[in-house]
């Protein structure tokens, strides 16, 4: 391992679909959804750290959050906490962090991660890592992490691969045929059966001189608000400059303004336990594992569950007593402030977040 290794984790995210939990002044990544007594940002950090020293990992988040990245990371260098004005989406952050990193480095490799997952297998993640960067610092490609399915999933993206159904079995990059965003049950049931599809595992390794023409070549509307930056780095400047370069850039995920036009993209498929932690179906899915009423149950009180499945029920006051009867699959969430009871489907959700979006509802944002 040398020191041009370096990891960026994504901390930027506002992570409405965890609502209400998940807060605009406190988002998901600085929570402990999984009740592990860290939080989701502190979690990626620890795991980070054992591949990477702190000097050479940066953490990008929204200005706003600066203070709770602070009192979650105290061991984080100052100057490597990269503040964006805006949110603009997984491109241009992943954009600002390579050009910050090829300052430093030219010959800087950057491992990318967003910094609200659930990984376990702290072994095969590690080596999974090694071996994604290794491979990288050897091939000027754009690098994917595939985690290998263990059921149907509509959740999650996926990638198809070339080489048909054993291509990846020894555990090598293979070249990326197709993304698919989330696609519907039955689709993800025929994916799984083929053999030939992985899960978006959204974590990115790549020379940060690669990703920047990679970004100039398929997409040059992100890649031109930078134009002068060079010399407005490390200048009275330099806030002023960044914070045109976002007004200016197009709100852009990573997949969708590169991964998805590139013909250079290769995926490590890998088998550590992994869950993207996008939505409380998702966090249903991981608690649901564990209890054999196929309940996720996150109760801090005591509470009385009976005839109920297929449910998320969530409550943060230990004084508090939670009863359940008689219902499936449905949500019953409560935060003190806010209180839902909905059907558990992304368009319930969805619904309810878009009702809540009405100005006489601000305070609960």
């Amino acid at each position: 391992m040398t020191n041009h290794n370096y990891c960026v984790i994504l901390a930027g995210g506002i992570g409405s679909r965890f609502w209400p939990i998940s807060r605009e002044n406190c988002p998901k990544q600085f929570l402990d959804p999984l009740g592990t007594g860290r939080t989701l940002l502190k979690s990626t950090w620890e795991r980070m750290r054992r591949t990477f020293p702190a000097s050479n990992i940066l953490v990008v988040s929204l200005a706003k959050y600066k203070p709770l990245v602070e009192e979650q990371l105290p061991e984080l260098p100052a100057e490597n906490l990269v503040m964006e004005p805006y949110g603009r989406s997984t491109a241009p952050s992943i954009s600002l962090a390579a050009r910050v990193l090829l300052q430093r480095d030219p010959e800087a490799v950057m491992l990318v991660s967003p910094s609200d997952h659930h990984i376990g297998d702290n072994l095969l993640f590690d080596k999974a890592v090694r071996e994604a960067l290794e491979y990288v610092s050897a091939h000027d490609v754009l690098l994917t992490m595939g985690v290998v399915p263990t059921r149907p999933d509509a959740n999650f993206g996926y990638i198809q691969v070339t080489g048909g159904k054993d291509a990846g079995a020894d555990g090598c990059p293979v070249k990326v045929k197709t993304f698919t965003e989330k696609p519907d049950p039955e689709l993800a049931k025929v994916f799984i059966e083929s053999g030939e599809f992985l899960w978006n595992s959204g974590i990115f390794v790549w020379k940060a001189a690669v990703i920047r023409s990679e970004i100039q070549r398929h997409a040059p509307e992100i890649s031109k608000v930078w134009k002068g930056w060079e010399r407005a780095l490390g200048t009275p400047s330099e806030s002023g400059f960044v914070q045109r370069a976002y007004a200016d850039s197009p709100r852009n995920s990573i997949d969708y303004a590169l991964m998805e036009k590139s013909d250079n993209v290769w995926v490590l498929p890998v088998k550590f336990e992994w869950d993207d932690l996008g939505t409380w179906d998702s966090l249903y899915g991981y608690f649901s594992r564990h209890n054999p009423s196929g309940n996720a149950e996150m109760v801090l009180g005591p509470k009385i569950i009976r005839d109920a499945s297929g449910n998320v029920l969530f409550s943060e006051a230990k004084n508090k007593l939670v009863v359940v009867r008689g219902l499936e699959d449905y949500m019953v969430i409560d935060t003190g402030d806010v209180l839902v009871v909905c059907p558990r489907d992304g368009k319930s959700m969805q619904d309810t977040l878009s009702e809540v979006s009405m100005p006489e509802f601000a305070d609960y944002k």
